[in-house]
């Protein structure tokens, strides 16, 4: 029996750090727990159970884990210093566990993204529109980063964790909540922006004009093309948006997922196949004491 082929695309650092950051709160480094040659484990273990979690649930054939570049060297940082400047450093035990998964990765035979100087958004959003023109079955991207919304198609959809559980919010999803599409949500964060990412957006704008904004002009280019023919209840943000202009043209160049990867043209799927059996995932995760629920997919 041939079941549907389907892709899971994982934002690496971005399950990984979650997973570590929930384990670790309130604890000392000291009290992490470790395996017996000195590896630190609780990110790990949320990483791996939930990914194989994922797998089973939405029957998988395909899989990739995409990583970022180092900050410094991103394509966004070279061309604009104060991107992402704001983030602090990573605790140790988070490194050492970034480096051990990436270890297991390779031994598991799992395909694995790092594109220079491109991040891991670009890398997902980039193999997300290949499978969509080569394929029929369905793309699943798992992280919580909401950039990637700008990704969500008929084809593809992103799967979100919350406090409620975990949500497949799907293109309809996305177009009821927001009244816009896919592609206009670059134009939303640029002016809104995102402290977390540091990236300024037009100051002043907030959600409940920003989105608004969108809604009746289209793009960030469509307000700006209007500026001095603004609908009454958008001219008291006049003297925002001009003042504004500048970063928020910058604002929407570094919210923009960069599907167009050369290194990545002439993808081959026959890479991102989950070809691994259950007995081989038990052994290489022993020494870590990670369970997992993996079912061998069925080709």
């Amino acid at each position: 029996m041939n079941q549907e082929r389907s892709l899971l695309l994982i934002d690496g650092f971005n399950l990984l750090s979650r997973g570590y950051f929930a384990t670790a709160y309130g604890k000392d480094e000291a009290d992490l727990p470790k395996t017996e040659d000195g590896l630190y484990t609780n990110g790990l273990r949320v990483f791996w159970q939930k990914l194989f979690q994922l797998v089973t649930k939405h029957q998988i054939t395909h899989l990739a884990i995409a990583w970022d570049v180092k900050r410094e060297e991103s394509i966004r940082r070279l061309e604009f210093p104060d991107y992402k400047a704001t983030r602090g450093e990573l605790p140790e035990p988070l490194i050492q566990q970034y480096q051990t998964c990436l270890t297991l990765i390779e031994e598991l035979g799992i395909k694995e993204l790092t594109t220079p100087p491109y991040e891991a958004d670009d890398a997902i959003g980039a193999i997300a529109g290949i499978w969509e023109q080569e394929e029929s079955g369905p793309c699943y991207i798992y992280s919580n980063d909401k950039d990637l919304l700008q990704l969500l198609s008929p084809q593809t959809s992103q799967i979100i964790a919350s406090k409620k559980g975990e949500e497949t919010y799907t293109l309809e999803h996305f177009r009821s909540e927001y009244g816009i599409e896919p592609s206009q949500w670059p134009d939303v964060k640029a002016l809104l922006g995102d402290k977390s990412d540091n990236i300024p957006g037009c100051a002043g704008i907030g959600p409940k004009t920003g989105l608004p904004l969108i809604q009746h002009y289209g793009t960030i280019e469509g307000i700006y093309e209007n500026i001095d023919a603004l609908e009454p209840e958008f001219t008291r943000c006049l003297k925002k948006l001009h003042a504004g202009k500048e970063a928020t043209h910058v604002s929407k160049q570094l919210a923009t997922i960069i599907c167009e990867i050369e290194s990545l043209k002439g993808t081959q799927f026959t890479e991102y196949e989950l070809r691994i059996d259950a007995d081989t995932v038990a052994t290489v995760l022993k020494p870590f004491s990670i369970r997992t629920s993996f079912q061998q997919p069925l080709f």
